[in-house]
């Protein structure tokens, strides 16, 4: 009765939150980035693109790049407390916003691939002239980091994987369900069903004020006129990440890695569609996948946070900062 009392108030809480923000537009130009936002014009599948990224420079280089790459519902801006920590000890950061996401283009008919956004990546690496990264990849981020270093092992020196998605095959398991069913369930989507997704799989069902500008940053954009081709660009490289697997392909990772998992994180694509309960209990059990991946990643590294869910970089800071940081200077 309690939990279903709390649950109603966040409910009520999330509604009044998200009535009070402005309606966002396709590309977040009404939205303000931490930092400078710059766009990389490009041509890709015949399309003309704007990749949106802040680059932050440090007062006192240390010669070295990292680049961070977002997960699947988020853009650049969850970064920030990450980026000033690292241009604090003297790093450049890049850090892009996907095509598809945050304020990069959203085209119509693109066809989204892993290999194809590791690309658009190392093209705006190439513009800017950079030839050595350490790359940091968190949930989707780090599928697309991993083949982003299998694909240009010469230019990653150092990777790091935040409660990456994608460390099982989800779809040995769990039904396949089409883009254009996928679109339907993006329409449907509304900031009190994706805050609830939230609370449940990211953080536990323990709520703090400060994951609703995620879910605004979202969600925000639900009922702009245009919101169907997000929609469509959700529903694409959501069948990306469930169709192209890259686990299998951990062991033949050869730069140094760091693994950072929250073991609390219970995230599993596809797993509501699991008819079966025994195998969906099973699915999205970080604490023993963190330690599976390791395994397939010769000579990596693992650090365990427990108590802490999908996001360690929003939820435990201080947890999750220091590792990364004793990583990358060693």
């Amino acid at each position: 009765m309690k939990r279903t009392l709390y649950l109603y108030l966040l409910l009520i809480v999330a509604t009044s939150y998200s009535q009070e923000r402005p309606v966002l537009d396709i590309m977040l130009t009404n939205y303000q980035y931490p930092y400078e936002v710059n766009y990389f014009d490009f041509k890709s599948q015949q399309q003309d693109l704007m990749m949106a990224y802040m680059d932050i420079r440090p007062q006192k280089a240390n010669g070295k790049v990292i680049v961070l790459l977002h997960g699947k519902n988020f853009n650049g801006a969850y970064w920030k407390t990450t980026i000033d920590a690292l241009t604090d000890v003297g790093y450049r950061v890049v850090v892009p916003d996907q095509i598809g996401f945050g304020k990069s283009s959203k085209p119509v008919g693109y066809q989204f691939s892993f290999q194809q956004l590791a690309q658009n990546t190392k093209d705006l690496l190439d513009k800017l002239k950079i030839d050595k990264i350490s790359l940091l990849g968190h949930s989707m981020g780090g599928m697309l980091a991993t083949r982003f270093t299998l694909m240009y092992p010469e230019t990653v020196e150092k990777l790091v994987l935040e409660n990456p998605i994608g460390l099982e095959d989800w779809k040995i398991v769990a039904p396949y369900v089409s883009i254009d069913q996928q679109v339907q369930n993006e329409l449907r989507a509304t900031y009190e069903t994706t805050k609830a997704y939230q609370l449940a799989f990211y953080y536990d069902n323990k709520w703090k004020p400060e994951y609703d500008e995620w879910v605004y940053l979202l969600t925000g954009w639900v009922k702009h006129p245009d919101y169907v081709v997000v929609a469509w660009n959700n529903a694409q490289t959501s069948d990306m990440i469930f169709t192209q697997p890259v686990l299998y392909e951990f062991k033949n990772i050869k730069a140094p890695t760091l693994l950072i998992i929250g073991t609390r994180d219970r995230t599993a694509i596809g797993k509501n569609n699991v008819k079966d309960p025994a195998i969906r209990e099973k699915m999205g059990l970080y604490q023993y996948l963190g330690k599976a991946t390791q395994k397939k990643i010769r000579g990596s590294r693992l650090v365990e946070l427990d108590k802490v869910g999908h996001l360690p970089h929003i939820e435990a800071f201080d947890r999750f900062i220091k590792p990364l940081t004793d990583f990358l200077n060693n």
